[in-house]
């Protein structure tokens, strides 16, 4: 099991980095590890603090394999062979079964000679997991395979050991280039962190991860160098980041107490780090923040409603550095996608156009988005949450995990209950509440959404209709929202000196009638629709 989360070209899963390891037998295994990224300016310094212990250097060079048509990473596969010092090393990586879970097995092919290497044997990983999925890639494309990238690389590693945990760090520098040799010929550089886990409990490896983090301005990388190789395959000069997908199906059995912890944090974790990635490494998507922002929403609803089912695992010394950014990015949002959306509605509404503000310059926006999610803080809670997701790596006993299948059923349906009699009691004389008291509602409809979403599937075979009734009020109330927040931006604008602010301003506040109208409407549809049963599947 690994911890270097990442997102294959073609599907957003969390899953394990593709930093390898040289083997000491053919066995298949999983890792712990933690990969940052590291700034430039922050590069002789990391350097400098690896040094102060024994280390060891290595050249390293590799060539990843794929069918024309991209069939094993389409699939999640990753394929090389790589020379470590004065040996070759193939190896295959896959996904797992699980959110968690990264295949990999790995082949020495002897001796390097220079100039030459061997070729790609995919039959040697018969026998592994990783092997058979290579083997059913390749049988479906019916096409050979061909070198498409490579990465050519510095590695300096040093173990330290600390409170009976041993971890190594390895310092990667250097490049990925696709199409070599031609006159499409790219890179991109390489310069991480890595902190795999040697011996000892997983939350030594946090606490050291998360001290090189802060220390050192780093933040978790969810990119592989494969990953990158297929970005150049796609388009030489290509930046886009990777497609956010909202999280997959948790489980078909509901676990108990700090199981259900665990499956629900790390499908929390599933839709922010990848976002959060690539946002960190200067993205300016608008749907990365989006992500980013519903990860976050849902993990904190997560940490508070889930907090009962095993009492002090879910540390509250996390939710502050989830808020901040939080609101960060809404602030980034608000000037940016909300904006936008109102104001080409204004413009069709016959509104004279803004002068340009230099704040929403895209470019701006991503460097301010970057700063943000780079924040220590952030990062470091991130490493944390990663870590608490690991099931079975710690010495817990039975008597701290928490409530038991039946405690966890009724304590999960009696929340559910109470959020949707709040909700209720919150939709009844809506126009009439303050917009304070209307903005909680809308909150509260929100954790009633994500709480179904992390248990009621377990609980309820028609928690689809439930969840279904629910998105015309979250709409409803989210255009009011935006209204209110684009209306607040143009009220500041007009009053900072851009006259053709007003026009938005006052049709916005001429539109708040009808919205609070639609709001109500959407939540006297929901007050019929069918609710959640009292009791669930056994």
């Amino acid at each position: 099991m690994r911890f270097g989360f990442e997102t294959a070209p073609s599907r957003a899963l969390i899953r394990h980095s593709l930093a390898a390891w040289i083997p000491r037998d053919n066995a298949a295994t999983m890792e712990i590890e933690f990969k940052f990224c590291i700034p430039p300016e922050r590069l002789a310094a990391v350097q400098a603090a690896l040094r102060r212990g024994r280390c060891t250097a290595i050249r390293m060079e590799a060539r990843y394999f794929d069918t024309p048509d991209g069939a094993l990473a389409s699939r999640g596969i990753a394929f090389r062979l790589r020379r470590e010092g004065d040996q070759w090393v193939q190896t295959v990586k896959a996904l797992g079964d699980g959110p968690l879970d990264r295949q990999e097995h790995n082949v020495a092919r002897g001796p390097a000679t220079e100039g030459t290497a061997p070729e790609p044997q995919p039959q040697l990983h018969s026998g592994t997991v990783a092997g058979a999925r290579l083997q059913q890639a390749l049988q479906a494309a019916g096409s050979p395979l061909v070198e498409t990238y490579g990465t050519e690389m510095d590695r300096l590693t040093r173990d330290i050991t600390r409170q009976g945990t041993v971890v190594e760090l390895a310092l990667d520098t250097g490049r990925v280039v696709a199409h070599r040799g031609t006159a499409r010929q790219a890179e991109a550089p390489i310069c991480e962190l890595e902190l795999e886990l040697k011996t000892g409990p997983v939350t030594g490896l946090a606490a050291l991860a998360a001290q090189w983090a802060t220390r050192h301005g780093l933040y978790l990388s969810t990119v592989s160098k494969a990953e990158r190789g297929e970005r150049l395959l796609a388009a030489p000069d290509s930046s886009s980041p990777r497609k956010a997908r909202s999280p997959s199906p948790l489980y078909q059995q509901l676990p108990a107490g700090l199981a259900l912890q665990r499956a629900v944090v790390a499908q929390c974790l599933q839709q922010i780090l990848g976002p959060a990635s690539d946002l960190a490494e200067g993205s300016n998507d608008e749907e990365q923040l989006h992500q980013l922002r519903i990860g976050i929403r849902r993990l904190r609803t997560a940490l508070r409603e889930l907090a009962p089912l095993a009492p002090g695992h879910l540390d509250p010394a996390w939710e502050p550095p989830l808020v901040h950014v939080f609101q960060q990015l809404g602030h980034l949002r608000d000037r940016s996608q909300v904006m936008q959306r109102i104001g080409a509605e204004l413009l069709d509404a016959g509104a004279p156009p803004l002068s340009p503000h230099p704040n929403d310059a895209a470019g701006l926006g991503a460097q301010a988005a970057q700063h943000i999610v780079r924040d220590a803080a952030f990062q470091e809670t991130l490493v944390h949450l990663m870590a608490f997701t690991a099931p079975g790596l710690d010495a817990t006993g039975s008597a701290l995990e928490g409530l038991d299948a039946r405690a966890t059923r009724r304590l999960l349906q009696q929340r559910l209950r109470a959020l949707h009699a709040q909700v209720q009691k919150g939709a009844r004389g809506f126009a009439t509440r303050t917009p304070q008291a209307q903005h909680r509602l809308r909150k509260r409809l929100k954790r009633l959404r994500y709480l179904t979403e992390f248990v009621a599937p377990a609980l309820d075979a028609h928690s689809t209709r439930f969840l279904d009734s629910l998105q015309p009020a979250l709409s409803a109330l989210g255009r009011l929202n935006d209204e209110r927040v684009a209306a607040a931006l143009y009220r500041e604008l007009a009053e900072s000196g851009e006259p053709n602010a007003w026009f938005g301003a006052g049709w916005l506040a001429g539109r708040q009638g009808q919205s609070v109208a639609a709001c109500m409407q959407a939540l006297a549809q929901m007050a019929e629709a069918p609710r959640l049963r009292k009791t669930g599947k056994r």
